[in-house]
């Protein structure tokens, strides 16, 4: 949801600053060493910044967010304009394993539901409700 107006009816992403900046960074182009050049700050500086451990001066936060494709209230709060979900991906055969792992899991606990709701729908019925 890009959609200025409706910004407050979005789930802020509940990560801290540092969840949100590294992973925008890692959804980027450039590697810490060639970000942190382009900010004009060390490397020690930026992972600072992904642990938490401090944060960027005020006047740092319109280029990171232009260098990382993402809004300032994304960076900040959690809400506006993040790294899509494409550029998040990372498709390693772990990873799709784990992520249809994760589905099948899903898969049988939706069947059992409909089972269970189709049992009750049955007994209802047959209690003539």
């Amino acid at each position: 949801m890009n959609d200025p107006e409706n910004i407050l009816e979005e789930s802020p992403d509940t990560d801290t600053f540092g969840g949100r900046f590294s992973r925008a960074l890692d959804a980027c182009e450039l590697d810490m060493r060639e970000f942190a050049r382009h900010l004009g700050v060390r490397p020690n500086t930026v992972r600072g910044w992904e642990s938490d451990r401090s944060m960027p001066n005020f006047h740092r936060l319109n280029k990171i967010a232009g260098l990382l494709g993402v809004s300032i209230a994304w960076l900040l709060h959690g809400v506006g304009r993040g790294p899509s979900e494409t550029e998040l991906r990372n498709d390693t055969p772990q990873n799709v394993t784990e992520q249809l792992a994760r589905l099948k899991l899903l898969h049988a606990q939706t069947g059992e539901l409909i089972t269970r709701l189709q049992l009750d729908l049955d007994r209802l019925a047959a209690a003539g409700r």
